[in-house]
């Protein structure tokens, strides 16, 4: 009996069984697809574990019947409704889109104010979270027992102290550093009630059952039904010392009081109770918080919660279509590049139509994979003429676009693969002049802040550079 025969053809039928898996999974892009089987194929048995590790594009079998009956059972809107409001016919179709992601509709009459710099979101949280009468919720993809995670920790303790429902979230793997600290049990033991979403504090039982790189990547607040904060922001001090040498990570939120508050209460109570918090879905049994006085300066805006399961290409095709309905200029900033075919596609044929684009990269990157595949796309953006930057005040981490100055895409998203099709993100949508504006100044300001890489530069990388870049560009379908 030849053993290595027998081995040899044992492999090959697993890797076909795994490849037929593979080619057969709803909702992933057949460069996705193709990636897979080359990877399954050229790594014998380490293709089949990455793949089970990495591949399949859902959580695990329990979260996706509880995500799906989620959706169907909790509310789309607040009781009696929201008003319709007045949106440019140019508009209409991307926040119908944005809108369907959850079942929600665009909603007048909400006003924010534009934070600073890290510190001063992470003030401005605080403050509201003292002020808090009934409520106040929490979701962080990264929180870290830092000065800033501990000021706000100690927010929610005094809170809850005083008799404020105080609830938080955190991701398992981006806030594994708190949950090994003291400051979560204090937490706890003082009455904040605490979630941990995709736990893996025993990641080797936990790859069992569920891709251990699917992650809660959300930033949501929500204190007293009517203010919300949305945007880029960790629970952390900018010098976010697990990556100090990256320092300081640069974010933008926004802190909005107005009825598209109620949505973003919506994706928290949906996640809370996914992952496993007690229900608390009486809270959407109200109507949705209006301003006390909206006037020129309010804004139309809809939440957008994305993730495995729920929404795929959300994030993409509201990107795709706000590019669709550009008509002068465009302005990207994002920490992360690695993009579908479509999306990269749709930004350089605005700039070939005439549209100003300008897209802002850190110029360096916390993951050297993937700062390296976003720079195989440096060469087709400058052929289109789209103008290109790289940040050098330290790691831009902001998630930003604005078109026109009249409407944007501000969140956790970043304009990459796994933002797109794994992680649970929410992006709001928002139209107004006046705020579009204070985020296309902050755009402005971080692009002063850059230099701009022209098409000599990229003709001057040496041969192996090239090849190198290049080479980590063809594994974008799978990072």
């Amino acid at each position: 009996m030849n053993w290595a025969v027998i081995w040899s053809v044992s492999f090959f039928l697993l890797d076909l069984v795994v490849v037929v898996r593979a080619l057969t999974r709803d909702h992933r892009t057949p460069a996705s697809r193709l990636a897979w089987v080359t990877v399954i194929f050229t790594l014998p048995g380490l293709g089949i574990v990455a793949y089970f590790l990495f591949g399949d594009p859902s959580a695990n079998a329990r979260m996706d019947r509880r995500l799906t009956a989620l959706r169907k059972e909790l509310p789309r809107v607040p009781l009696g409704g929201t008003p319709d409001p007045e949106l440019p016919p140019l508009y209409t179709q991307s926040f119908a889109r944005a809108a369907s992601l959850n079942g929600f509709v665009p909603v007048a009459g909400n006003r924010a104010e534009l934070t600073a710099d890290s510190n001063e979101a992470i003030d401005w949280l605080v403050a509201d979270i003292e002020a808090a009468k009934g409520h106040a919720h929490l979701l962080f993809y990264i929180w870290l027992p830092d000065h800033n995670g501990t000021r706000v920790a100690e927010a929610m303790i005094a809170a809850a102290t005083r008799g404020v429902n105080a609830r938080v979230i955190v991701d398992g793997l981006g806030s594994r550093t708190l949950l090994s600290h003291p400051l979560w049990r204090k937490m706890q033991e003082a009455g904040v009630e605490c979630v941990v979403a995709f736990d893996i504090s025993y990641p080797l039982f936990a790859a069992l059952y569920q891709r251990l790189d699917i992650r809660n990547h959300r930033k949501i607040v929500v204190i007293d039904h009517n203010t919300t904060y949305v945007g880029s922001q960790n629970c952390a001090d900018p010098e976010f010392l697990i990556k100090a040498k990256y320092a300081p990570w640069v974010d933008t939120m926004l802190r909005i009081e107005g009825p598209v508050a109620w949505q973003a209460q919506r994706l928290f109570v949906g996640d809370w109770m996914a992952h496993g918090g007690p229900d608390i879905s009486e809270m959407l049994d109200r109507e949705a918080p209006v301003p006390e006085a909206p006037g020129k300066d309010s804004f139309t805006a809809v939440m957008a919660g994305t993730g495995a399961v729920q929404t795929y290409e959300g994030v993409p095709d509201m990107i795709q279509m706000l590019l669709a309905s550009a008509q002068h200029e465009v302005v990207i900033t994002t920490p992360y590049y690695v993009p579908s075919d479509a999306l990269h596609g749709q930004i350089c044929s605005a700039a070939k139509r005439g549209v100003r684009v300008r897209v802002n990269l850190p110029a360096r990157n916390d993951s050297w994979i993937v700062g390296m595949a976003a720079q195989s796309y440096f060469s087709s953006f400058l052929k289109a003429g789209v103008e290109l930057y790289q940040f050098h005040g330290g790691l831009l981490h902001a998630k930003l676009l604005t078109v026109d100055g009249q409407v944007g895409l501000v969140g956790s998203a970043n304009l990459d693969r796994r933002s797109f099709d794994l992680n649970f993100e929410n992006s709001m949508m928002l139209q107004g002049a006046d705020v579009v504006g204070e985020i296309r100044a902050q755009q402005e300001r971080f692009l002063q802040s850059s230099e701009q890489v022209m098409r000599d530069d990229v003709v001057a990388w040496t041969r192996l550079r090239r090849l190198v870049i290049n080479g980590m560009g063809t594994l974008a379908p799978l990072l």
